[in-house]
């Protein structure tokens, strides 16, 4: 129901990778209304976006109709007071920083319009998971437009409580790395065992992309296509056998998600 065209303008703290993936889905969406993004080292993309005239770069601060946050947490408390420029009675408040709670971006920014977003990489090219998180009470039409803002990103999970999103995040957040870091070791792997390093790369990059296509248009679940690809006594069987003891991938996992999960609260100070 509600679009970014219903709203007046945007102000976007922060123009790295993620920052300037959501600027260029607005851009590329259509959006009409102002862009500002405000960067102490805009990349040159930003800086060919200004000179286009479709966004307005580090513009004197002015209250912001919707105000997205996207620094590193660690940065937020040093530059907490220019962004506090941008915040007005009205306006809405969206942070994709790990850690710090609504609770605690209310209380830094003097308001309660405030809301979370935990997007992935993917959305760099239109695939990504994006997780939001709204506070109790907040109006419908406020979660359709941050809903909307972030689609250009790919998918949107949410609202979630905010007491599953350290667990989310470790799952979607931190996810890609998980699968690069795949697709790494099967290719060093690949290499260890005599394959050209070239060669052993593009099967795993080529393998690890196929197997999630297959996996989102299947309506059989993960576990069922890994049984589906695994011959008794057969070749994928004796790798599946390494994987998958007391020790391997999915004890491996769930103390990896685990250690995420604790180091997202510490970031909130729980």
């Amino acid at each position: 129901m509600a679009k970014p065209e219903a709203q007046s303008g945007l102000t976007l703290i922060g123009g790295g990778r993620m920052g300037s993936a959501l600027a260029g889905g607005w851009i590329k969406s259509g959006y009409s209304g102002p862009i500002s993004i405000h960067d102490p080292n805009p990349s040159d993309l930003l800086k060919t976006w200004e000179s286009d005239g479709r966004i307005a770069l580090n513009p004197p601060s002015a209250p912001a109709d919707i105000l997205i946050v996207a620094v590193k947490p660690q940065v937020f408390p040093t530059i907490l007071d220019s962004i506090k420029a941008h915040v007005g009675p009205d306006t809405l408040i969206l942070s994709i920083m790990a850690g710090i709670t609504l609770a605690g971006l209310s209380a830094k920014l003097g308001s309660p319009r405030v809301a979370r977003a935990m997007p992935n990489t993917p959305g760099l090219v239109g695939k990504g998971m994006t997780l939001l998180c709204m506070p109790q009470g907040a109006s419908q039409d406020d979660a359709e437009d941050l809903q909307a803002l972030l689609t250009p990103l790919g998918d949107v999970e949410g609202p979630i409580p905010e007491d599953q999103l350290s667990a989310a995040t470790a799952i979607s957040g931190c996810g890609p790395a998980y699968a690069f870091l795949l697709a790494e070791v099967m290719a060093a792997a690949g290499k260890a065992y005599g394959l050209d390093e070239a060669l052993a790369l593009r099967l795993a990059k080529k393998t690890v992309e196929g197997a999630g296509a297959l996996m989102m248009d299947a309506n059989e679940p993960p576990s069922r296509l890994r049984e589906n690809v695994t011959s008794p006594g057969g070749v994928t069987k004796a790798a599946l056998d390494v994987l998958m003891r007391a020790d391997g991938m999915p004890s491996l996992m769930e103390d990896a998600v685990g250690a995420a999960i604790k180091r997202d609260r510490e970031l909130s100070g729980e």
